[in-house]
């Protein structure tokens, strides 16, 4: 069973058993030929995909220096999960690393303040044997943030805190006015409902990545100059250009209102999509010299799925709860 979200948590997830392993020449090149490929010859992304690793985006404190679970950890984790978010267990909805961290700690029952949702809504949810998205820096942690991206992570949560009464919409946050939850798109497996559930299309000179939640949609040009930087986009300007079979996203021009990752208008995106049989390999790097200390590295597997794609019930602008907010009218 499906269900679909409208709000907005920051949460990851990866998952890494089929990477980085070397196997046989053999198996490569059959792996290459088996994939599916477009009329030009490039491998073919077009189809619907599900992220729903339960992998913490940062590596936990209480497993620093491991990298890794063993396949018997694993095994165990999972049946943990099973009995902790079972329908009828009790506890609450929880993002990808709650779930995880509560397996690892193998608690009775998940409990979460800010939760509006129960264990029903944890569906499809897979722990695998990584213990961080995160691939860089080596230890699987976020660098540190810059004291301008402090600045900017707290004006962002202090938006979606309902502490004061903003003067005006534009110091809403976006996902909280249904615009957009942000690129790239790290923030959230929600029960596989945010962000778990995409859509690509792919042309030779366009490639349309498409997200369920706020069916957002963002267009790939490909080898073409970026916009002036005088032109800004939610989703920023993305160009795209082959690599052998790899397609390298670059992405520039951000408008950095609000965003849930507290970056600059000097935020620059490097995403690579690589096609394995039932899978893209995707891997994203951020670089903001005013937000991060360093570039960072995420890893995300993304897998073919035949789920369909739904229209996500949040309307742009999200007037009655805009009206609320504006007026003041916040519950304590």
């Amino acid at each position: 069973m499906r269900y679909l979200f409208t709000s907005t948590l920051f949460t990851v997830v990866l998952s890494f058993a089929a990477f980085g392993q070397s196997g046989a020449p053999s198996k490569k090149a059959a792996a290459e030929k088996s994939i599916p490929r477009t009329p030009d010859g490039h491998p073919d992304f077009t189809g619907n995909w599900l992220n729903n690793a339960a992998t913490p985006l940062e590596r936990p404190k209480e497993l620093a220096g491991k990298i890794t679970l063993s396949d018997e950890e694993v095994v165990q984790m999972n049946e943990r999960a099973r009995r902790i978010f079972a329908p009828n267990s009790g506890s609450d909805a929880a993002s990808a690393d709650a779930y995880f961290m509560s397996a690892y700690n193998n608690v009775k029952v998940y409990k979460s303040g800010g939760a509006t949702d129960s264990s029903e809504r944890v569906t499809d949810l897979v722990i695998d044997n990584r213990t961080a998205l995160i691939t860089d820096p080596p230890d699987g942690r976020m660098p540190a943030f810059t004291a301008n991206g402090q600045k900017r992570r707290g004006e962002y949560g202090r938006s979606r805190a309902g502490v004061q009464t903003p003067p005006s919409a534009q110091d809403v946050a976006p996902g909280d006015r249904c615009i957009t939850y942000s690129v790239p798109r790290i923030n959230g497996v929600y029960a596989t409902g945010l962000h778990g559930y995409n859509q690509i299309f792919q042309t030779r000179d366009d490639v349309v990545l498409y997200a369920e939640n706020i069916h957002e949609a963002r267009i790939v040009h490909m080898n073409r100059p970026h916009l002036p930087p005088s032109v800004r986009d939610w989703s920023g300007d993305s160009i795209g250009h082959w690599e052998g079979d790899t397609l390298v996203v670059d992405t520039t021009n951000f408008k950095s209102q609000l965003h849930p990752l507290a970056i600059s208008d000097q935020f620059h995106m490097t995403e690579k999509f690589t096609r394995l049989p039932g899978e893209i390999h995707y891997e994203v790097t951020l670089d903001d010299p005013d937000t991060w200390v360093r570039p960072w590295t995420v890893m995300i597997r993304l897998m073919h799925t035949d789920d369909r794609i739904y229209e996500t019930a949040c309307h742009e602008g999200n007037e009655e709860i805009m009206k609320t907010i504006l007026s003041g009218n916040l519950k304590k």
